[in-house]
């Protein structure tokens, strides 16, 4: 089981240097979202390939070390997904994943970059299916 050290060295390590921080061009998805409180901003990107899952995940964004964090987090865990797969998804799973003492009074900042991440599946399950 990691220490506190170590699910606070992983994150500060996340964010001094992020990974997949960038746009991706003509991306099938690309979703923003913010937590009006604390300032954090993220916007999702991903592009699908042929068989429905996710190649590619990136993010941009600003705000506190755990928000932006967790977006370079999520990106790599999003590579390989279905859309429902990111739909079903555990906040919970986030929230053990950066510490849940380390980021137990900031879930929501660990959180942003996931539920922008299942809002974007969402709306683009929704179109998907509407124009069958």
């Amino acid at each position: 089981m990691l220490s506190r050290q170590d699910y606070i060295e992983n994150i500060l390590d996340h964010h001094d240097n992020p990974r997949n921080k960038r746009r991706i061009e003509n991306a099938d998805i690309e979703a923003s979202g913010g937590n009006p409180g604390c300032g954090d901003v993220v916007v999702m990107f991903a592009r699908l390939g042929e068989d429905g899952r996710i190649e590619e995940a990136s993010f941009e964004g600003e705000g506190c070390t755990i928000s932006q964090a967790a977006a370079s987090m999520l990106t790599e865990g999003l590579v390989g997904c279905t859309l429902d797969e990111v739909r079903g998804m555990s906040y919970e799973d986030v929230v053990d994943e950066m510490g849940k003492e380390v980021v137990a009074t900031r879930t929501r900042c660990a959180t942003l970059a996931l539920t922008v991440a299942k809002n974007a599946a969402d709306d683009l399950l929704r179109k998907q299916r509407a124009a069958v």
